[in-house]
């Protein structure tokens, strides 16, 4: 893996790499590669580098931060959606409104609330994604499985909001011991009709094309290791 700080090279080549990756796992799941969006996670690496990654091809950015995107943003000059993938306090929904274009971890219906009212006094319709806790961990965040049902039901109502998936990031382990986990989701994916499943990072983003992802989150393998 070359570290991304070396500079533009590098983080095209390892983008091309990853790219190659999902392509493959894309064939070997009988999947078509426009199936699966590559978000290139960009915490703790500054601007240009993103921006180098977006004269590489990448078209979605995450952080997982509202102040680091708060910060890093403006200094962007390339064009890319961005996502937020980190836990959300509720007192920042409205900044978190303001800069991202899909909020991905929306860990409860209280959020989801905060979110749509914040919304829609920006005018803004603001894609959102339902975070579960898909291995009763209690020390993560996410929706407990039991009530990922009623929440989704309930925060598709609101106004402002578009409900378009579920994520999850399942407990450490190897790729296969995560399968069953990506297995699960997808499950609940297709029970609520919903379209996309944000599963996968650069240690399992593979397996979890293999299981239906549909939003693979990518930051070491892109970037390198932040030193």
């Amino acid at each position: 893996m070359t570290d991304g700080s070396s500079g533009t090279v590098s983080i095209r080549e390892n983008a091309a790499e990853v790219e190659a990756r999902i392509a493959r796992a894309c064939e070997r799941a009988g999947r078509s590669r426009s199936e699966v969006t590559l978000v290139a996670v960009s915490k703790t690496f500054p601007a240009e580098f993103i921006d180098e990654a977006i004269e590489a091809g990448i078209t979605e950015v995450g952080e997982n931060r509202v102040q680091e995107a708060r910060d890093k943003k403006p200094l962007v000059r390339g064009s890319a959606r961005w996502h937020l993938i980190g836990h959300l306090q509720t007192n920042k929904s409205k900044d978190a409104v303001k800069l991202f274009d899909v909020i991905q971890a929306v860990d409860s219906l209280e959020l989801a609330e905060k979110l749509a009212r914040a919304a829609g006094n920006q005018g803004k319709r603001l894609e959102i994604m339902l975070q579960v806790n898909i291995g009763d961990e209690p020390q993560k965040s996410g929706i407990a499985r039991g009530e990922v049902d009623a929440v989704a039901k309930q925060a598709a109502a609101l106004a402002s909001l578009d409900v378009i998936g579920l994520m999850a990031i399942p407990p450490i382990g190897t790729p296969e011991e995560s399968r069953p986990y990506f297995r699960e989701l997808r499950s609940m994916r297709d029970a609520l009709g919903l379209k996309h499943l944000s599963m996968g990072m650069s240690e399992d983003f593979e397996t979890a094309i293999e299981e239906g992802s549909t939003i693979v989150r990518v930051g070491r393998a892109i970037f390198g290791t932040r030193g």
